[in-house]
């Protein structure tokens, strides 16, 4: 931590003695006596500025701040007061704490045509997909060599994924601004994986909406200490032993997380309002019509045949949905916060979520592992998700935010970004292919149990007896 005076002979270090640091942001506004950065004194000449956007005012040369902003003052000696002003460069960062910024000020340091939807270019990406696993399968059956089989299995199954990943797009309305079209594709793309497209569409925007909500969330949301505790021996097995919990997808569709209830393919479910019954028998016959059309495959080319052409592939696209989906929001080297009650803000939330190198799969499953901007704003195209996480960044909001004052509180800028960019954890960088994830996964497994039943900020506990 460093912290400098502003006196009549320059600019000087002053003595390390700082309290704690605050859990939330000092408001100026939040207490009757104003925090001021440059107390009176005759001898300091500053410009004036105006219509600051920060809300910066001149009133008897007193320069008070009335944004929410993490500082902290030092304490001075009786002849500096009045003389002098201090600020903290750096402070213990707190992830569960409010950010000192606001999403808009992230949205804005997006370019505008990061926005842009491509229908085009969308769908080119999708017949190139198609295209891949066609040939794929259309190799492996012709050479039918069982040294050839298992680079098939592996190859197929991705392939399978980065369909899914595309239907994904078509879900959240980043694939094209046309409904219809998104409708369209989406249900060919994961009814053609055993997915209820509007089942899984609704069910993972309220995915969106909740994340980093302990009991809203739905998609591998923590349990509870209570709840946890009263699992049996085989579910804790089940739950938190490597591999189960990367072949959960088709059962969580059934079914759902643990303490929820209800299906995707069911139109009653509580997870579905009255008028989305309708897109739900939709998604759930386009369902019922591919698993019959993989009965009837099985009868021409036999059992054995489809097993090797679709069965093993669907599974390894199931390892990586539940794989890609959990280290999304676990297995951090540092705890991260989940969040009850007042606490959770859909900034807050987001922000908890985890960027991954795939390696050379991240072009394959279009880049999803670039997941907190997409967290944060969904609507963006999946091409445009590197580019803007670029932009994601601290400098690019603070020197948004700060741009106008920036040549006469340069210091700021230095200040503020430390604490700002903790909050963007930057993954690890991947060889070719992730193996360096599963060691992520195992740790997390084995730590990650439960949060407590009680608090508004909360982190993961580990039971001493698993």
């Amino acid at each position: 931590m460093a912290s400098w005076v502003l006196s009549e002979c320059g600019i000087k270090p002053t003595p390390q003695i700082f309290t704690r640091p605050r859990t939330r942001p000092i408001s100026a506004t939040a207490n009757p006596s104003k925090i001021s950065f440059f107390p009176p004194n005759k001898n300091l000449k500053f410009p004036s500025i105006s219509n600051s956007p920060l809300g910066f005012s001149w009133k008897n040369r007193n320069w008070v701040t009335k944004v929410s902003a993490p500082l902290s003052i030092s304490s001075l000696d009786e002849n500096e007061r009045g003389e002098s002003f201090s600020f903290v460069k750096e402070a213990e960062f707190d992830p569960g704490a409010p950010p000192p910024f606001k999403l808009a000020d992230i949205r804005a340091a997006i370019p505008k045509h990061c926005w842009v939807k491509n229908p085009w270019r969308s769908m080119s990406y999708v017949v190139r997909d198609v295209a891949i696993v066609l040939g794929l399968a259309a190799a492996a059956a012709y050479l039918n060599n069982w040294l050839v089989w298992p680079l098939y299995w592996a190859a197929q199954g991705t392939m399978f994924w980065a369909l899914f990943v595309l239907g994904h797009d078509c879900g959240h309305g980043s694939f094209s601004n046309d409904h219809k079209l998104n409708s369209v594709v989406g249900h060919i793309l994961h009814s053609s994986i055993l997915v209820p497209y509007h089942g899984w569409r609704i069910s993972h925007r309220t995915h969106h909406q909740n994340h980093g909500h302990v009991e809203n969330d739905e998609s591998w949301h923590p349990l509870t200490e209570t709840y946890y505790k009263n699992l049996d021996a085989l579910t804790k097995a089940f739950r938190f032993t490597v591999p189960f919990p990367m072949l959960a997808y088709p059962f969580y569709l059934w079914n759902r997380s643990p303490g929820k209830c209800g299906s995707h393919y069911d139109p009653n479910s509580d997870l579905f309002v009255p008028c989305e019954r309708k897109d739900v028998i939709t998604s759930t016959v386009c369902w019922t019509a591919m698993a019959a059309f993989l009965v009837g495959l099985s009868c021409v080319i036999g059992p054995v045949q489809l097993l090797k052409l679709y069965g093993i592939p669907y599974w390894i696209n199931v390892i990586w949905l539940d794989f890609v989906t959990y280290l999304h929001h676990h297995g951090h080297e540092d705890k991260l916060p989940w969040y009850r009650g007042k606490e959770w803000s859909y900034l807050r939330g987001g922000l908890t979520t985890i960027d991954r190198d795939y390696g050379w799969i991240n072009n394959i499953h279009h880049d999803i592992g670039t997941h907190v901007i997409h967290h944060l704003f969904p609507q963006i195209p999946h091409y445009h998700l590197v580019e803007a996480v670029s932009l994601f960044s601290v400098r690019a909001i603070v020197m948004h935010i700060l741009l106008h004052i920036r040549s006469l509180m340069s210091w700021y800028t230095e200040a503020a970004k430390p604490v700002l960019g903790k909050y963007y954890r930057n993954p690890k960088k991947s060889t070719p292919l992730p193996f360096h994830l599963i060691q992520d996964l195992v740790k997390s497994l084995k730590q990650d149990h439960y949060v407590s039943d009680n608090g508004e900020v909360v982190y993961y506990q580990s039971d001493s007896k698993a």
